[in-house]
């Protein structure tokens, strides 16, 4: 028979530690700005979710191949609120992206709606998939010269 005490100190405890662990791992690893990408035919797509983002905070830029977007979540209460349970991570949240040589970082285009941001980059034209013609000389094979 396994005996076990409950300590209600230790549980807030913990409590406390785990929702600060999660605190920093989300700031950390970008789990604060969680990210899907998408190669299509002529562009990238990179939808960041930001719920709950004020849109006028959200700051896209891109330097030297580094895609940047950076947010901020602010809440405030009132005085006569006082918050008993805070799981929502706030303040600025920034993920970064090393961007391929084959983007076309000068035609970036972002939109945000209903808490996504969607960032769209262009391919170049000199990346994308191309079809080549293939020669025939009536049934001899040729040695191509490079």
């Amino acid at each position: 028979m396994l005996l076990t005490s409950i300590d209600p100190f230790v549980q807030e405890f913990e409590r406390q530690f785990d929702r600060l662990a999660r605190q920093a791992t989300a700031q950390g690893s970008g789990a604060g700005m969680p990210m899907d990408g998408v190669r299509r035919a002529d562009d990238v797509v990179l939808r960041f979710d930001l719920p709950g983002i004020d849109p006028g905070s959200i700051e896209v830029t891109v330097d030297r191949g580094v895609l940047s977007v950076t947010a901020r979540r602010e809440e405030e209460y009132g005085e006569d609120e006082r918050v008993f349970v805070r799981e929502r991570v706030m303040g600025a949240f920034t993920r970064r992206v090393y961007l391929s040589e084959h983007l076309d970082a000068g035609a970036i285009e972002a939109a945000y709606d209903n808490g996504v941001l969607a960032v769209r980059i262009p391919v170049l034209e000199k990346a994308k998939p191309r079809k080549v013609a293939v020669q025939s000389s009536g049934g001899t094979q040729k040695a191509i010269k490079s």
